[in-house]
């Protein structure tokens, strides 16, 4: 009896760790906090384990694991399995889907945000632009136009915006530079005591993201309708990482993608229902740029900015002019 119990206790522990073996455990490089920006990917994360019964599972980290600047490199390497960066951060690490951020390209909500995004993703030129770094596009971050937040006198028209230093990256600081402000790619971690100690004037940001790293905490104003642009970030896996995966997680982990930006879309624009109330609550006065102003704004940065990149684009022998036309024919499909 004792060596049949003995045989039993070991064939239980072979199992055990046979089990452990065959686990799947994924590292995921975030920034910041849990908020509105992260939410698909936590979704994710959730669908894969029910989907695998826990046997794939994803290990979200906020900052543990790399510098947002640095998530790209990480993914090149194999220092983490998946990860979350901004385009403007490095452009010239991903040249082809900084068309996505280009100023006034008329992306109205999130759900064409999404759209115009798959469609860029899927471009052959694109998915090589991001083999470089061996990495794998899997999802967007679909976020709705920046706006600025600042303090003192609300800086209402374009005159009042020279000089002005604002936190904004990619095509959206582009865009500021146009019209004379002194934009600065300061990261969103570190807007808050940029802002504060009066590095910037301003910061643009996403709502969820004023309200993310507390930016709106010390604002006096917002504009309300500056809408220049936003940033695009994408989340990546490692390539090989991906092709290590076993036929039945790679199916979890790809179905599980539609239903996560679903998850994320929906709890956004919940946000977005309440943000009026939280502007009341802090007391942060909403600034309205005028018609001829808007108009100035695009006349100066929209057309200059998107031939100049389509310009840069073909000169290193990368489609910009058709990345640029599928962008708006994605557009006019989505509003048929």
């Amino acid at each position: 009896m004792k060596h049949l119990l003995g045989r039993v206790a070991v064939a239980a522990i072979a199992v055990a760790f046979a089990s452990e073996a065959m686990a799947t455990e994924w590292n995921v490089s975030l920034w910041g906090k849990r908020r509105a920006f992260t939410e698909h990917v936590e979704k994710l994360a959730e669908l894969v384990s029910e989907k695998t019964n826990g046997e794939f599972t994803l290990n979200i980290s906020y900052g543990g694991l790399s510098k947002n600047k640095e998530n790209l490199d990480g993914i090149s390497i194999g220092a983490f399995e998946m990860a979350q960066f901004c385009a403007g951060y490095h452009r010239d690490k991903n040249p082809t889907i900084t068309v996505l951020e280009l100023p006034f390209l008329g992306v109205a909500n999130l759900q064409e945000e999404v759209a115009v995004s798959k469609a860029v993703y899927a471009h052959p030129a694109v998915q090589k632009d991001l083999a470089r770094w061996n990495a794998k596009l899997l999802m967007t971050s679909p976020m709705p136009q920046y706006n600025i937040v600042g303090t003192g006198e609300p800086r209402s028209t374009l005159d009042s915006m020279k000089g002005m230093r604002v936190r904004a990256t990619g095509g959206v600081g582009k865009a500021f530079a146009a019209i004379g402000a002194v934009p600065t790619s300061v990261t969103a971690t570190e807007a808050y005591n940029a802002m504060e100690s009066g590095v910037v004037d301003t910061v643009a940001f996403a709502p969820h993201a004023h309200l993310a790293f507390r930016t709106i905490d010390i604002a006096d104003w917002w504009t309300e309708n500056l809408n220049p642009g936003t940033v695009n970030c994408p989340v990546v896996v490692n390539t090989d990482a991906y092709e290590a995966l076993s036929d039945s997680e790679r199916e979890a982990l790809d179905s599980s993608v539609d239903e996560a930006i679903a998850h994320y879309v929906d709890n956004y624009e919940n946000l977005l229902t309440k943000w009026d109330g939280i502007l009341k609550e802090k007391e942060v006065t909403r600034v309205h740029i005028s018609d001829d102003d808007l108009a100035a704004f695009r006349a100066a940065a929209a057309d200059p900015i998107r031939e100049q990149w389509i310009k840069d684009m073909e000169a290193q022998g990368l489609p910009g002019q058709e990345l640029y036309d599928l962008v708006m024919e994605t557009l006019k499909k989505e509003r048929m």
